[in-house]
């Protein structure tokens, strides 16, 4: 009987190419109005998001200065985008209500995301335009240390220091029972 040893060289596995495909850790995809209302709705979550390993894009109209984008470590890309990596699908989608109200493009987005059962939906803002049907209901993030420290310098950039950086955030979202990629986000009583 003969036994065969093996060296570490046959135990290490071979190296493969990253592709852009969605199975590939996990992706928000966040659609604000502006970089001041997406850092001071959200920037604290984004933050944490982006620090426990997600891609995060934020996708905005105009040409705004993405520096403070940048100070949270997401990513930021013109508006049309969004449209053109295709349905949230297997994703999670965040969105502003001041966007969705005069967007149509975004409204049948969240409608889509909303009706995709495997997409994460989140929204900041008041007065939704779009009837949110799915298991919708308050939730909250309560920020790291980092987070709010990070937020507050990426408020400055944004030149809105004179913004407090409250412990947590509030949002919509469908936090359906055992969904890991909510985790994060907390219920509120109702």
């Amino acid at each position: 009987m003969t036994a065969h040893v093996f060296g570490l060289a046959d135990l290490t596995p071979t190296p493969q190419p990253r592709t852009n495909d969605d199975s590939i850790g996990y992706r928000l995809d966040v659609v604000a109005s502006s970089v001041v209302e997406v850092v001071g709705a959200a920037g604290g979550w984004l933050y944490d998001r982006r620090a426990a390993g997600w891609q995060v894009n934020v996708f905005l109209p105009g040409t705004a200065d993405r520096r403070p984008l940048q100070i949270l470590g997401v990513g930021s890309w013109a508006l049309d985008d969004a449209f053109a990596s295709g349905p949230v699908s297997g994703r999670a989608l965040a969105v502003s209500a001041a966007l969705v109200a005069g967007d149509a493009r975004i409204r049948d987005m969240v409608r889509a995301a909303l009706n995709n059962t495997r997409a994460s939906v989140t929204l900041w803002g008041d007065d939704w335009p779009v009837p949110v049907d799915r298991t919708m209901q308050p939730a909250h993030h309560r920020l790291s240390a980092a987070a709010r420290a990070f937020k507050q310098h990426a408020l400055t950039a944004a030149g809105a220091a004179h913004r407090a950086v409250d412990p947590a955030e509030a949002f919509l979202s469908d936090l359906t029972p055992c969904r890991a990629v909510d985790a994060d986000l907390i219920p509120l009583a109702r």
